[in-house]
């Protein structure tokens, strides 16, 4: 790992407008937020249910727009769409066409993607190790199958920075070991991964650094060493209490 920040977030605001009989109620999604990540670190985002987790990933990939603040990718600002081909997104709810298989839906984003070869499609596919389920019907996978195959459409147009939102939610203890996996071997090939998370066991064990945040704020950043020393679920609770 080293300093480049790679995704520069600057006093990053967001609030829902949510429309009663009355008037309007607002809620913040996030407030001030500030964040640096640097090329080929895994950075995660640790929260509550609700604390913006989330929002921050929608304001990156430019699926919101924020209501002030900036975004910047290798000091371009985001959202641009020529810089898409240099990120990969995982939703937390992965959900593909059922009828196709797995090669059928990779060879589709690939024609989308352009330029992503046969070859490319099978690499991928050996990678997150659905080379012997490949024209299976999507519609027969588990939901461990299903997020593989997430990160398989991710990775697909080979991008240098990976964002993924709760990757390992609702599977098994197997499942959310060969996602760990998965990121440390992505790391290992250069890429950058953020991830956000509410398991705090799972991003001690891959993360370089954490945010933690709280209530659309960014109650602190934890690098590794830290949490070597004072576990990182004391450090969170002591954020989330304060």
């Amino acid at each position: 790992m080293n300093n480049t920040a790679v995704i520069k977030i600057k006093g990053l605001t967001k609030v829902y407008k949510k429309h009663k009989f009355f008037g309007v109620k607002k809620v913040v999604g996030v407030q001030e937020l500030n964040l640096e990540i640097y090329e080929n670190e895994i950075f995660g985002l640790l929260g509550l249910n609700g604390s913006g987790k989330t929002t921050t990933i929608k304001l990156i990939l430019g699926l919101l727009h924020p209501d002030s603040g900036e975004i910047y990718f290798n000091n371009f600002k985001l959202p641009d769409w020529k810089l898409n081909k240099h990120i990969g997104y995982l939703p937390e709810l992965v959900s593909f066409n059922k009828k196709f298989s797995a090669y059928e839906l990779l060879k589709f984003y690939g024609d989308l993607s352009g330029g992503v070869t046969v070859d490319r499609i099978i690499e991928v596919i050996s990678f997150v190790g659905l080379q012997d389920s490949m024209h299976r019907k999507v519609g027969e996978y588990s939901k461990g199958m299903l997020q593989r195959l997430g990160i398989a459409q991710a990775i697909l147009h080979n991008p240098s920075i990976l964002i993924f939102d709760e990757p390992t939610s609702g599977l098994d203890p197997l499942g959310i070991k060969e996602i760990r996996d998965f990121i440390v071997k992505l790391k290992s090939q250069g890429k950058t991964i953020f991830f956000s998370s509410h398991l705090i066991s799972e991003l001690e064990k891959v993360c370089d650094r954490v945010a933690i945040i709280h209530k659309g704020k960014i109650a602190r950043v934890v690098e590794n060493v830290e949490w070597q020393k004072e576990t990182l679920e004391d450090i969170f609770v002591n954020c989330v209490s304060s």
